[in-house]
This record gives structure tokens, sequence and C-alpha cells, in this order.
């Protein structure tokens, strides 16, 4: 049985609904992960969705900030949402699929949206550095992230730290600059590491090769540029990491008219 999860920062579900539809329609996975929905749980297009098949919805949402969605074709067994840093600003959301999906086992689904951090990548007088620092630190703690020997767990989202050398189109001109200097990357490894995590995306592309996922909307022509950044991640816990059996890029979405400057990332998984 194959299972296909994509994860989407799509920087406004009201304003882009048209591009989830379309991508629904077009690539159908069976659970769609959003993020920066910037949309009020009572406001989430779920009628829109519904119609489409997905009538399965979890929600974390806010008015015009942040926000998680999970959207599915399963129905869910569970589903618990996890406040960071002290605040309650709609940056997670879990699921559990398993009983009432007809699975063998259960299978947990976090969705995160980690703190973008500003400009200045100095926490003394950045305090969105500050807060997206204490953010990844305590998500390298948090016991739900330490998934239990043979717990079937997938962590996706835009965690908004491209960690690796090649998660960049510049190493060395983007080191001091947020979401690649060298202390977001320790602290984004270090909390994959701290849950035995499995990188999915750099399972099936390792470096060296050059791994984007989001393009700024300030470059003139994105695509002829090229400047992108890996900041949207697919992590699975060790009891997958032999059932993952691809994973793509939608790369062309970043050309659709109005788009979000992320693009969808998709995985499957042999259940």
């Amino acid at each position: 049985m194959r299972f296909t999860l994509t994860t989407w920062n799509i920087n406004s579900v009201r304003l882009r609904i048209e591009h989830v539809v379309k991508f629904l329609k077009s690539v159908r996975p069976d659970v769609l992960c959003l993020q920066e929905t910037k949309c009020p749980d009572d406001q989430f297009p779920t009628k829109r969705l519904a119609r489409l098949g997905y009538s399965h919805i979890a929600l974390n949402g806010q008015k015009g900030y942040h926000g998680v969605a999970i959207i599915s074709r399963w129905p869910f067994d569970a589903t618990s949402i996890r406040g960071f840093c002290g605040k309650a600003d709609s940056r997670h959301i879990v699921v559990t699929l398993g009983e009432r999906a007809h699975l063998p086992e259960p299978m947990k689904v976090h969705n995160y949206y980690v703190p973008a951090g500003g400009d200045l990548p100095d926490p003394a007088i950045n305090i969105k550095f500050a807060h997206k620092l204490a953010f990844l630190d305590e998500m390298r703690t948090a016991p739900e992230l330490h998934p239990a020997a043979k717990e079937r767990a997938i962590l996706v989202g835009d965690l908004n730290v491209a960690p690796l050398e090649h998660d960049v189109w510049s190493h060395k001109q983007l080191r001091d600059v947020v979401s690649h200097t060298p202390i977001e990357c320790e602290k984004l490894n270090a909390a994959k590491e701290a849950g035995q995590w499995i990188d999915v995306m750099r399972r099936f592309v390792p470096e060296p090769a050059k791994l984007y996922t989001w393009w700024s909307y300030r470059a003139p022509d994105w695509a002829a540029a090229n400047k992108g950044r890996r900041l949207d991640h697919i992590w699975a816990s060790p009891e997958f990491a032999d059932r993952l059996s691809a994973m793509t890029i939608a790369r062309e979405v970043r050309g659709w008219q109005r788009p979000s400057d992320h693009v969808p990332v998709t995985a499957m998984i042999e259940l």
C-alpha cells in the first residue's frame, strides 16, 4: 500500500486556494500539510477541499499570520497541537492515522512552521532571531519529537533553515544570512539527531547535488537566477527509513501566477 504526503508553505491558503485545488487534482496526495495558512480556523476553505475528497482536516490557525493545517483523504484517530516558547502562535499540529484509516499500525504526522527569524542574525538585537533559536532548542528537547523504537512518525514543514552546504545557492555568501547561519544549522541538526530522524530529501538527492524548495520574490527572474534554498523538509523516524520509495519537488509550481515562494515537496511511503 502506497501512502503519499506533501508539505507546502502556501503563504495564505485563501489567497492561493486555486493553487491548492489545482495541485490536489493533479497529484492527489493522501495527506497535504500546509504552513503559513494565515487563516482563522472558522474561515478555512474546508467545504471546497471536502468536495475534492479531502474531508478530514486538522487546523491550528490564526488571523493574518502563521498557521498550519493537515488535509487528508483518510480519517484521523487523534489530533493535537503544541505551543512553543510560551506562545500560542499556531506553528505545530500533529495527527495520528491508524484504525479509522484501516492501517495495520498507527502513524503520526507532525506539521511544523518554524519562525523565519527576521533579517539580523543576532539574538541580542533581533528578538525574532532569538525566538527562532529558542524554538529550535525546544524542538530538540520536546519528548514527542523523540519517536519510540518501531514508532512510525513523519515530521514535515517549513523549518526555515537550509542546514547543509548544498541546500543554498552559495554557502559562502549566505553563511551570515538568516536561514543558513552556523548557529541555525547546528540547532536544526541537533533537533534532527536528538530524535534520530532521517532526512528523507537528502536520502534521495545526496550532496553535493543542489536542492531547493524556496526562491525569493525579490529575484526579477527566479528561474534564471536559481538562487534557491531548501527551507522545507521531510523527516522520517528510523522505522520508516526503508519504506520511503520516492521524493519529488514540484519546482514548476513556483512559476504559477501569483505563487507562494515555496513549492510542494512530496514523499511516497510503502506501508
